[in-house]
């Protein structure tokens, strides 16, 4: 029967939720037979009706959010079991590199590709390897069906046994995945061919980091406004109006400029560092204007609150991987205050690949549970209660609170593990309540730290560069 409308999503949902509970041939039945095929809820399909049974019955729900429809659970019910009985082994989606597949079904939306890659050829051991590695990439483009790319990427991950988080939104697509390094590198070669992407992403757009799947409790994929949460309309402050991207190389001489001029007492030149106070603290540009921000949603208005600072200023901007530049760069460049406003492209990850011993300094914080990687032995943070040199994070025992806290093995051996005092009384408190309350996160970390600071500039910049 033809596919149209609503329905069209629902077979590209159920076809790629059947490709990714699919067992890789190299861990199927040796002896010759096709054996156990597919595997879902702890149960093992050898036949491809099996396996499309199960999914119409136990998942209808899940490819209804999938599909994106907008009916009512019970409608994607429906749709979900007329798919079960109408998908044939042809609608499976065909490995990359086949323009078959589901592509057919995508009439309205041709550039985006649900093909999923042909892991035939690699052992379950190699593709579930705990040694491994983490992505981080972002890509701007112009995103007609988020909910459908979104289902492809849920798919694909879930296919490569990969973990992480990815978001997707009509201005793009910004992940950090990890897995096996055979994973990482068929999720790079997928991405890398799939059509919506053709020209815009590349290679070295993928940074990368020693880790894998277990740097991650699960994987998150999701639509959602923006790929990076700034708090401003897309269409507001577009990526499209960003500032001038700098190589590492570049950006390492104007750096290397710009200390030489301020220790004269002579730049025109703001290095600012986009990211959180938590990350800037444990590593950082020398010389740099960190903001004492908690989210990056406050820029906006760091920005809106010290324009004189900016004010005939060339500015250097840097964060982690580039993408908070992209968006952070175009507003700052909205207001109309600064000369010039260039952006350190592929971030803090690419200039310490070419310059792991250059003008950054200790850890890079990254969102995931190792916390932070480092490309030289600095530490330039403190522990929290007896000031040695300490630079590995860890949550604040406290239940109630999310903070991030440097206590040293010597502090945390004496029973110092919150992020304040105020944390490390209330624990007691909450550990003699009934199981699953929560308290509303309030300590003196959060109190005593302005939600936007306003900047006396005077020395600051060069007391930073001492």
């Amino acid at each position: 029967a033809p596919v149209t409308g609503g329905a069209c999503g629902a077979f590209q949902a159920f076809s790629l939720f059947v490709k990714a509970k699919e067992v890789p041939a190299a861990a199927r039945c040796p002896a010759g037979g096709e054996g156990v095929r597919w595997r879902c809820c702890r149960l093992a399909f050898e036949e491809l009706s099996g396996i499309h049974r199960h999914v119409a019955l136990q998942h209808a729900g899940d490819i209804g959010q999938q599909a994106g429809l907008t009916e009512a659970g019970q409608q994607a019910g429906l749709t979900a079991k007329q798919a079960a009985a109408e998908v044939s082994p042809l609608s499976v989606p065909a490995p990359a590199g086949n323009a078959d597949g589901l592509n057919g079904h995508s009439r309205g939306s041709p550039e985006i590709s649900c093909t999923l890659p042909d892991t035939s050829h690699v052992s379950y051991d190699d593709l579930t390897s705990k040694v491994g590695e983490v992505l981080l990439y972002y890509c701007y483009c112009e995103v007609k069906d988020p909910e459908k790319l979104c289902a492809w990427q849920k798919a694909l991950c879930q296919h490569l046994h990969l973990t992480g988080k990815v978001r997707v939104a009509s201005e793009g697509i910004n992940g950090t995945v990890g897995g096996s390094k055979v994973a990482t590198n068929l999720y790079i070669e997928v991405m890398l061919s799939q059509p919506l992407f053709k020209d815009i992403l590349c290679q070295e757009d993928f940074k990368s980091s020693a880790g894998g799947a277990h740097c991650f409790p699960d994987l998150r994929v999701g639509v959602f406004k923006e790929i990076v949460p700034m708090g401003i309309d897309p269409k507001i402050v577009s990526y499209k109006e960003t500032g001038i991207h700098l190589s590492p190389q570049e950006f390492h001489r104007e750096v290397e400029q710009y200390l030489s001029q301020a220790s004269q007492g002579q730049s025109d030149t703001i290095l600012l560092d986009c990211r959180n106070f938590y990350e800037s603290k444990i590593g950082h540009f020398q010389g740099c204007l960190a903001p004492d921000i908690r989210k990056f949603s406050y820029f906006p208005s760091y920005v809106d609150e010290n324009l004189e600072l900016f004010k005939d200023k060339r500015v250097l901007m840097y964060c982690t991987g580039g993408i908070r530049c992209e968006r952070g760069s175009a507003y700052l460049r909205s207001k109309a205050v600064c000369r010039e406003v260039y952006q350190l492209k592929g971030g803090i990850h690419k200039y310490l690949e070419e310059f792991p011993d250059g003008f950054y300094r200790g850890k890079l914080f990254v969102f995931d549970d190792r916390y932070a990687i480092c490309s030289n032995e600095d530490i330039i943070s403190a522990c929290r209660y007896c000031g040695t040199l300490w630079d590995q994070y860890k949550l604040c025992s406290s239940q109630h609170c999310r903070q991030l806290v440097l206590t040293c093995p010597s502090c945390h051996n004496k029973g110092l593990t919150a992020c304040c005092s105020v944390c490390q009384e209330k624990e007691l408190k909450v550990t003699s309540r009934a199981s699953g309350q929560t308290l509303k996160e309030e300590c003196e970390c959060t109190r005593r730290r302005p939600r936007v600071p306003i900047e006396h500039v005077s020395q600051r910049t060069l007391d930073a560069g001492k």
